[in-house]
């Protein structure tokens, strides 16, 4: 028996009710459409691919809204949506695919050359393809499913812990590991965030997002599906058209990254009266400079930084709007049915103010990665997901990330969080983009470097930054060098800098 199709449910109580609508190529379906196309296509999976529960597919396509309509097919038969970074190279895609063996490999037009390239070493033989025309002995998308009936498949049983997606992490740290996103973790992703921010029926979400990521399937596609309300999906992020959408369908909810709030702040055209539909405006990926807060505050617009990762469905913090601007850097509170920690190394919860890590308990954790029990072991223990952030909890209880585990450096003994130094830098108007990384060094151990890109027609030196981090951080926390760079810095589908690229091309010895 299946407990989780939220798009049935909604057929069946506001059928006419608009669900679904690619931007890029104008398609749009009520609630009931889409429930009759969702039927097509497990329909097809079920009968002509003969897909059963427990397989898996990978999918290989930009943004669309054929990403939802595959999801809940899935999740009608039990079968295991495995999402692609289109932006891997062929090497770095077979790893994943060889890790999950999928049973068909559905892929988007444009990428018939990488998939060329991986035939050899791929471990299925049957492909579906999302565009006009297909190989020989492959399926046509659109025609594939045109053929088969709207009604039900046979559908499996399903728990709340059975996996509905494998999404692997950014790898910024050796190989990718596939978190298993169980039914359960969407839906209390869907509860936590609706709730957090008030969703109904009667709100539309503009999803700017990355698809293949958990950012892109759970804020706030998958809260606005569940809600029963309108999702809008933007093959790519174009600040034009993204102004031109939320007009056109009155978008009321919005999660974009820091990067593109970035964009949107030096877009010459950006004007919020153009916006007012916006009820809600939030950010997620990665830390969102305070500058920002208050830059976009002064135009009306309050921005809520929250908190998630692939492996939590994603959502654990948001924080409310009342509290947005005056906790600037702060993450918030823990949503519905999340609790957290803050501990030490050897496992002690610390209490206020002291840095630690953060441990998340709820039914938005992960049930583990795929084919790695020893992985899932490190990062799950006694139910808490282990989650490698340094973090602390304020005195009123809201939480901060401080940053990676793995990103911080120890300068003359002292411990330095490269994110408090890079919030500091924000400050400097002529900066766009920074990165802080620590560099071996002779006397120190390690000091910090700050990787910066300027904004367009902006100038700044060395000694000025280094002079504007004077009497706002600890000696030992300021640069002691700067590069300035001619590319945008390095960053993940989540919008997470590569820390890793970065210390490998300019992490040498400062002397």
């Amino acid at each position: 028996m299946y407990h989780f199709d939220w798009i049935k449910r909604h057929a069946e109580r506001t059928p006419g009710k608009l669900a679904l609508v690619d931007a890029h190529t104008g398609q749009q379906w009520t609630y009931a459409e889409l429930n009759g196309r969702i039927n097509q296509l497990a329909n097809f999976m079920q009968h002509q691919l003969g897909l059963r529960q427990g397989d898996r597919i990978s999918l290989l396509a930009q943004n669309s809204a054929d990403y939802f309509v595959i999801l809940f097919a899935c999740g009608r038969l039990g079968v295991i949506l495995n999402t692609l970074n289109w932006r891997l190279t062929a090497p770095e895609l077979a790893y994943i695919l060889a890790d999950c063996t999928p049973s068909a490999l559905f892929y988007e037009g444009m990428f018939a050359p990488v998939v060329d390239q991986l035939r050899p070493e791929l471990p299925c033989d049957q492909f579906v393809v999302l565009g006009e025309s297909a190989p020989a002995g492959e399926w046509v998308y659109e025609q594939a499913i045109a053929g088969e009936t709207a009604v039900p498949p046979t559908s499996s049983r399903l728990t709340y812990d059975d996996t509905w997606a494998i999404i692997y992490t950014s790898g910024t740290t050796g190989h990718p590991k596939g978190a298993q996103v169980t039914y359960g973790n969407f839906f209390y992703n869907a509860v936590g965030m609706g709730q957090a921010i008030q969703l109904t029926a009667n709100d539309v979400n503009l999803n700017v997002l990355p698809t293949f990521h958990i950012g892109g399937l759970g804020l706030y596609a998958g809260p606005t599906l569940h809600a029963g309300g309108t999702l809008v999906v933007m093959r790519a992020f174009d600040p034009a058209q993204f102004m031109a959408l939320v007009q056109q369908y009155q978008v009321s909810v919005l999660l974009l990254v820091p990067a593109i709030y970035l964009m949107l702040s030096q877009y010459a055209e950006f004007d919020p009266a153009k916006l007012a539909s916006i009820r809600h405006w939030a950010s997620g990926g990665s830390s969102l400079p305070p500058n920002l807060v208050h830059l976009f505050a002064e135009k009306g617009i309050i921005i809520q930084q929250g908190f998630g990762m692939t492996e939590t469905g994603p959502t654990v913090f948001l924080i409310t709007r009342e509290d947005a601007v005056r906790k600037a850097g702060s993450v918030g509170k823990p949503v519905l049915h999340t609790d957290v920690t803050i501990r030490d190394r050897d496992g002690r919860v610390l209490g206020p103010n002291e840095v630690g890590e953060l441990c998340i308990r709820g039914g938005n954790v992960t049930s583990g990665y795929w084919n790695r029990p020893e992985a899932t072991a490190k990062a799950l223990i006694d139910g808490w997901l282990h989650s490698g952030d340094a973090a602390m909890v304020d005195d009123e209880g809201f939480y901060t990330i401080v940053d990676r585990w793995k990103d911080m450096y120890i300068s003359g003994g002292e411990n330095v969080y490269p994110a408090e130094v890079e919030n500091v830098i924000y400050g400097h108007t002529a900066v766009a983009e920074v990165a802080v990384i620590g560099v071996p060094h002779a006397k120190w151990q390690e000091v910090g470097r700050a990787l910066i890109v300027l904004k367009e027609g902006q100038a700044a030196t060395e000694d000025e930054i280094i002079a504007f981090c004077q009497g706002k951080l600890a000696r030992y926390k300021i640069p002691k060098s700067v590069i300035f760079m001619d590319k945008p810095l390095p960053r993940t589908a989540a919008g997470k800098v590569l820390k890793r690229e970065l210390r490998e091309e300019y992490g040498q010895v400062v002397e």
